[in-house]
């Protein structure tokens, strides 16, 4: 391959924005496809089993650190990231039932106080495909233009460190909850890259957003289960983690602190202050090149509340057709049920409490529920029922 000039690198730059530009995504940027400076923490950090039973984060470490050896020859990282409607308030919409179909504004208190909570990213249709497939477009149109080299479209099921290679492009800073934020985006994004063997140099310098963070701590103050450390977490002790990849029984010291999550949880974004001003109407002017919210992302059922007692006489059928085209798909509906019942133990309120009370109980001697479900439904009988849960409400 020909060798390409810094001018005509940054040249390259421009145009790959610009060829980026109508497929929508909220910001755009490059950086340098070298390995990562953090080698030796993220052995420490998998060494030391924070990742928990995510062994796909223990596989392809080498892959995961150096880009160049998922693309032989890589030069370049072009990184995307969309923005999602994280300033949505979480109680804008009602509880929804097992078939998907919207309930309408009559929703009761009850209904909702039986209800277990969605985490944001999740509201709409997964955006793996949603991004992924604007990727390969964007691929597609770099291929036509220099089409001597290699390009390779990731979402975050690839080997890749996708926040490290965001940060490096300008799209934002790592903060002390580990998550990618924008100074004035907040950290409602979802990533994306692709590593090619085109060499690009950003027209606006090496220099990256400096973190914001300065001596605020109110991410590790408000998680429930202790997860974050400054610029650190341990996964098997989130909520995201527990709810989702996590496919045994939850050590009940922890159910408490999962208040009403049933699929994910967004309480370190919802306290950061780069996402509360915007709740608050102090809409900040984007920065250059930054979109809106993509309308692919837009709400829908079964989001963002799902009710705690269909949940629990979900079929799989339910399960399929409530998550079709969902990135909550992979959870598997005894997880899904699992999570229910802590959830329901957790709820308080008069006769709400009481149905879900007979509700745990009939589960627990149940012949035909898992024996995780079963034993789920023993952990939160072998509690005290009450107003539990209420440090991530």
């Amino acid at each position: 391959m020909a060798a390409i000039g810094q001018n005509t690198q940054a040249a390259t730059d421009r145009v790959v924005r610009d060829l980026a530009r109508p497929l929508e995504f909220a910001f755009v940027g490059v950086a340098p496809a070298d390995p990562s400076p953090h080698g030796d923490y993220i052995r420490q950090w998998v060494a030391d089993g924070r990742h928990g039973e995510m062994d796909y984060l223990a596989r392809n470490v080498a892959a995961r650190m150096d880009p160049r050896q998922l693309v032989d020859g890589a030069r370049t990282v072009v990184c995307v990231a969309d923005r999602y409607f994280g300033d949505a308030k979480p109680d804008a919409d009602t509880a929804h039932d097992p078939q998907g179909s919207s309930r309408d504004d009559t929703t009761t208190c009850t209904e909702r106080a039986r209800s277990g909570r969605i985490a944001r990213y999740a509201w709409s249709d997964d955006y793996h495909r949603i991004i992924k497939k604007r990727l390969h477009q964007l691929a597609d149109v770099l291929r036509q233009r220099w089409p001597d080299h290699v390009y390779k479209a990731a979402v975050d099921t690839a080997p890749i460190l996708e926040r490290e290679h965001a940060a490096r492009a300008g799209l934002g800073w790592i903060g002390k909850h580990t998550l990618l934020i924008h100074p004035d985006a907040g950290s409602w994004l979802l990533l994306g890259q692709i590593i090619t063997t085109l060499p690009v140099a950003r027209i606006d310098g090496p220099d990256q957003i400096a973190d914001h963070c300065g001596t605020c701590t109110r991410c590790i103050d408000a998680c429930p289960t202790g997860c974050i450390e400054p610029y650190r977490l341990d996964a098997k002790r989130c909520i995201s983690y527990l709810t989702i990849e996590h496919r045994g029984a939850i050590d009940s010291e922890l159910h408490d602190s999962m208040g009403d999550w049933v699929a994910g949880c967004d309480i370190c974004q919802e306290v950061c202050p780069f996402n509360r001003e915007r709740e608050k109407g102090v809409d900040k002017p984007p920065r250059a090149g930054a979109g809106a919210c993509h309308p692919a992302y837009a709400p829908r059922p079964p989001a963002p509340r799902i009710d705690l007692l269909d949940v629990l006489d979900w079929s799989e059928q339910d399960r399929r057709t409530a998550f079709h085209r969902s990135a909550l798909k992979r959870i598997k509906l005894d997880q899904l049920k699992r999570n229910a019942l802590i959830a329901a133990g957790n709820a308080a309120g008069g006769e709400n409490q009481e149905m879900l009370q007979r509700r745990i109980r009939a589960i627990s001697t149940d012949p035909e529920a898992s024996e995780l479900v079963r034993g789920t439904a023993r952990q939160v009988m072998a509690r005290p029922f009450g107003d539990r849960g209420s440090a991530s409400s």
